[in-house]
């Protein structure tokens, strides 16, 4: 499972993986722009430009063109907005590698933002805001964001408050995307059954017109945290959603390789070590899971439960009982073994078809990693040890790092607050 990258002039990067007979052929461009590039009262435009991009382009007027185009391939085409990158990508039969080409292409370069779609675009939004606000399990995590970051661009959220997305016109979009869309800031992935040099190529043909513009980076980040921290939201809801979290490190640290072990042990799988906690003998939630948030300068590990309102301190002393057990004794070799097993089981498994390799390899690159084959990835994996994993615990799981964000009607929060530590 092998890839090229090339790297033009004007710093546009591209990276092709050939998948010999594979059925289908992903293009996706991705961009080093999010959530953590915006000011205060833009904060949302990452997102919503992205909705912008499908509708309408000097080439494909309408949303309805550029709908009808993807369509008629039966294809598969989204578009996506985190903290540090924007991504939009096509997929489809590997005959149609050039005309899935074209559109991303000609979304990135020929937008034309028209205003009677950007007025009607911001009730979608909204409505998408007021969606996740009803999903307490999601609204969690904005809660969590906002307790370990406060009111910076590393805590605001990808969608941005609906006051914001009320104000915004025109111009901010141009504006926004003269700053951030311009060629050393984007990457033009391809994954299929195609030539590399050929699609080299072809990419850099599509994208001939991309802007050539100086890398305008995101603010410093600062780490601030001194004790534990709890931020709760009452709401009326059946049950308690909680994410208990720590400050971790960034994605290129040395160490990320022990927390993903580390995280399978604790939370992935039916056989882990909270799922087994929570679910089978206390009984007290239906998921619960762990996972990790790794950006380019920081980083955090979560645990996220659905839980019985009247048990939430209960759940909390849980989920501790079994990180204090990780800190205290060895992972034994044979669950080490297993965790590491299903680990790149998983990831071998989550790499079988054109979008998700495009991911893997695209993701890597446009967070500026170096990048790493699946069979890297496994050497690398299957090199942790017992003690790994024991001395990584011990750095993270501190008062100093602990963290609890929660979603729902609490009626003891002091008790709360007098449990919640080491």
């Amino acid at each position: 499972m092998n890839f090229k990258k090339k790297t033009l002039k004007n710093g546009l990067r591209m990276v092709v993986v050939p998948m010999k007979g594979s059925p289908s052929v992903t293009v996706m461009s991705l961009i080093e722009a999010g959530s953590e590039y915006e000011a205060k009262d833009k904060n949302g435009i990452s997102h919503f430009l992205e909705h912008m991009f499908f509708k309408g382009t000097t080439k494909r007027p309408t949303s309805l063109d550029i709908s009808k185009e993807f369509d008629g391939m039966g294809s598969e085409h989204n578009a996506f907005t985190s903290n540090e990158v924007t991504g939009y990508y096509g997929k489809a039969a590997n005959k149609n590698f050039e005309k899935i080409l074209d559109l991303i292409a000609d979304m990135y370069l020929n937008p034309t933002f028209p205003k009677d779609e950007l007025e009607k675009e911001k009730g979608v939004i909204t409505e998408e805001i007021n969606m996740y606000e009803d999903l307490p399990q999601r609204s969690v995590h904005e809660v969590f964001q906002e307790l370990l970051y406060g009111d910076t661009p590393f805590g605001w959220t990808i969608l941005g408050p609906k006051e914001n997305i009320k104000k915004m016109v025109r111009d901010d979009f141009i504006n926004y995307r003269d700053t951030h869309y311009v060629a050393p800031k984007t990457l033009v992935i391809v994954a299929g059954d195609v030539n590399p040099f050929i699609a080299f190529s072809k990419i850099e043909k599509a994208f001939k017109n991309v802007p050539v513009g100086r890398v305008v980076g995101k603010p410093k980040f600062r780490e601030s945290q001194n004790g534990p921290q709890i931020k709760i939201k009452n709401k009326e809801t059946d049950q308690s959603h909680l994410i208990i979290g720590f400050r971790t490190f960034s994605i290129r640290d040395k160490r990320m390789t022990a927390l993903k072990v580390l995280s399978t042990i604790l939370g992935h799988g039916m056989s882990s070590r909270l799922f087994q906690k929570m679910r089978e003998e206390l009984g007290i939630c239906y998921y619960v899971r762990s996972g990790i948030n790794d950006l380019t300068d920081h980083g955090n590990f979560v645990i996220a439960a659905g839980v019985d309102k009247n048990r939430l301190d209960q759940a909390i002393k849980g989920i501790l009982s079994e990180l204090k057990k990780i800190v205290d004794d060895s992972v034994s070799e044979e669950e080490l073994k297993k965790a590491k097993d299903y680990l790149v089981g998983t990831m071998y498994l989550g790499l079988e078809s054109s979008d998700s390799l495009a991911q893997f390899f695209g993701f890597q690159e446009i967070m500026r990693e170096k990048l790493k084959t699946p069979k890297e990835m496994e050497k690398e994996i299957m090199r942790v040890k017992s003690g790994d994993i024991k001395k990584l615990a011990k750095q993270i799981f501190t008062d100093k790092n602990l963290n609890l964000a929660v979603v729902g009607k609490v009626e003891n929060e002091a008790q709360i607050k007098k449990l919640f530590h080491f």
